[in-house]
């Protein structure tokens, strides 16, 4: 007998990067269960703004994946708000396109730290809520990138594998604890981050709506894998049974080899732009944090050599004492 799907009414659910795509697909379906969601975004105007569109009760919140301190801080506020959490859907990532000899290291850095160090913060965060309640469901986003490696998107592929892996070692850890997980994998997905890359034979680039559909599926089944669309699990079990080489010879005859290779740039400009930067503005606090740290050395460096030639003038003043009072 099947079982009865858990119901989502009254549940407080956070969800980062839902201000667009598919957090915004998400929070729209998780609204209509009844759900009371709460919209993260480093865009904290289009947050707000989303969430008004949104209705329910929705609100939006600014937050920084990439700072500890900000996700902190998001889920307190939603938790003062709303209620304790119930669910957090890590759904923030970026994919910047191109050769990976050509990527810069700034690019790669800003990748991990918001596909990968964000969900590790988050998870990390929600968990220590989770726990001690015994309950508690995680939904990392991922991507079949997670299954597969793509060329003109290595970096991306590296960050989202880690996320599969990640949360299948969770998983384990989680077990008998009352707290869920799910990691979501879906193909290429109709969105601003999806925009200019080509159609495979295989599979058609999804709605967001499509994969908000199985993230609303898993958290009330409690279903780890998620692949959007569902076909694709025998895609991936069968080639994990395949040799190499059958599996290159199928992903040329499907095109499913230069999904990421040969994205149509002017069709991403205006992605490309906003990536070029948040990939800026974070080499910007970077440099400053590190000149930050380098005046901090510099000051320390001052007050030590401040403080020895105090102390040099106080043996100074000490040896000058003792010759007067011999000299008498």
């Amino acid at each position: 007998m099947a079982k009865v799907p858990r119901s989502l009414a009254g549940s407080v659910v956070a969800i980062t990067g839902g201000a667009r795509g598919i957090g915004r697909a998400t929070a729209s379906a998780l609204v209509a269960q009844g759900a009371r969601v709460a919209i993260g975004d480093i865009d904290a105007a289009l947050a707000e703004q989303t969430a008004a569109e949104l209705r329910g009760g929705t609100i939006g919140l600014p937050l920084d994946v990439t700072n500890r301190d900000s996700f902190a801080a998001f889920l307190d506020q939603v938790e003062e708000q709303l209620g304790p959490l119930d669910v957090l859907i890590n759904n923030a990532g970026i994919m910047p396109l191109g050769p990976f000899v050509d990527e810069t290291d700034a690019t790669a850095n800003r990748m991990i730290d918001i596909n990968l160090v964000g969900l590790i913060y988050g998870t990390k965060l929600a968990l220590a809520r989770f726990l001690p309640r015994r309950r508690g469901h995680l939904s990392q986003i991922a991507s079949a990138a997670g299954k597969m490696g793509f060329a003109g998107g290595v970096t991306y592929c590296a960050t989202k594998h880690a996320v599969v892996g990640l949360s299948e070692g969770l998983r384990a850890e989680l077990k008998d604890t009352g707290v869920d997980i799910s990691v979501v994998m879906p193909v290429v997905v109709n969105t601003e981050l999806g925009s200019g890359l080509p159609e495979t034979r295989g599979f058609k680039a999804v709605q967001p709506e499509d994969v908000a559909s199985g993230i609303v599926d898993a958290l009330q089944t409690g279903r780890f894998e998620v692949y959007v669309p569902k076909s694709l699990v025998g895609v991936v079990r069968f080639g994990a049974l395949m040799p190499r080489k059958a599996i290159d010879a199928i992903g040329r005859v499907l095109k499913g080899d230069q999904v990421l290779a040969h994205p149509d740039h002017a069709a991403r400009a205006a992605y490309e732009a906003r990536m070029d930067e948040t990939v800026r503005a974070a080499r910007t606090a970077a440099e400053q944090a590190k000149a930050a740290a380098e005046d901090v050395k510099t000051a320390a460096a001052e007050a030590r050599e401040a403080a020895q030639a105090a102390e040099d003038a106080r043996s100074a003043a000490e040896e000058a004492k003792v010759v007067a009072q011999e000299s008498r």
